[in-house]
């Protein structure tokens, strides 16, 4: 290679290291800052290709996606001066990149150190106004709101947006649990002994009444039938006199033969009378 081929290789190469350290990209997953001698020269790049003095100019790098801070258990006195061990978390990401550099040094550990600590201190100040019930079940949703919203406020110093703030679990510390378990247990107990008392007692009652009115409805019904029965009887003793008004031998004659029906229904039947008995009477002869 001649001389002249070898310092046009040399000045080749020397433009593309100037223009590969002129062009930078800022991916929309990003947020960048570009920096001259140290200071902060342009924070506001949208995604996409841009361009910066080489040598002179450096960018650096910050992950502006959401990102999630699971915040250590705490314990925190309600207002009854009562210990909640509270466990959350916190949903942030980088809204002002050149701040987030300026007070924490762009540094996520010391970002999440100083969100940890603004969370901290609300859950304090609200858990502190309020009771147990309001803080477990009443209110909770209310205290993540208004956490998010503080925690948001103060984070804004530090170029961090705090998307949200959420309470995983409200517990009394462990001690302290097993004894409202066992309360909580047996009280539930009771309940449902009284409830079970009342629900044997309203069966009770139900069953006496169902009894009663079973017995009013048989007397009734038999009160009916022996109505029914004595108007039957007496239609049949008119029909009766009726008959033996007419022609007593003929009705004694009838009567006999149903007698003599009912008497021998079965071939195993046996009577012991005399032959002159009243009751063969019409076996022999009849008037």
């Amino acid at each position: 290679m001649s001389q002249r081929g070898f310092i046009t290789a040399v000045v080749v190469l020397a433009l593309l290291m100037v223009a590969s350290g002129a062009v930078y990209t800022v991916d929309e997953r990003e947020r960048a800052i570009v920096f001259q001698f140290g200071q902060i020269i342009r924070a506001d790049d949208k995604p996409g290709l841009h361009f910066k003095i080489p040598f002179l100019q450096t960018v650096k790098f910050y992950d502006g996606r959401i990102q999630t801070m699971d915040a250590p258990a705490e314990a925190y006195l309600t207002k009854e001066k009562k210990a909640l061990v509270v466990d959350s978390f916190i949903k942030w990401r980088i809204k002002d990149v050149s701040k987030y550099y300026v007070s924490v040094g762009g540094l996520a550990y010391n970002a999440r150190n100083r969100l940890a600590q603004i969370v901290n201190d609300g859950l304090r100040e609200e858990f502190g106004r309020r009771a147990v019930s309001d803080v477990i079940s009443g209110e909770r949703a209310v205290i993540m709101d208004v956490l998010r919203e503080k925690a948001n406020r103060q984070a804004g110093e530090y170029g961090v947006e705090v998307l949200d703030v959420r309470l995983k679990r409200v517990d009394f510390e462990k001690e302290i649990s097993q004894s409202v378990f066992h309360r909580m247990e047996a009280e539930r107990a009771r309940v449902a002994k009284e409830r079970r008392a009342k629900g044997a007692e309203e069966a009770e009652r139900i069953r006496s009444e169902a009894d009663r009115r079973r017995q009013v409805i048989l007397a009734e019904a038999y009160r009916e039938a022996e109505k029914i029965r004595g108007e039957g009887d007496a239609q049949a003793t008119a029909i009766y006199a009726r008959a033996f008004g007419k022609d007593r031998e003929f009705y004694g004659f009838y009567r006999s033969l149903n007698a003599y029906r009912k008497a021998f229904q079965d071939q195993s039947d046996i009577m012991i009378l005399t032959p002159d008995s009243e009751f063969f009477r019409y076996f022999k002869k009849a008037r």
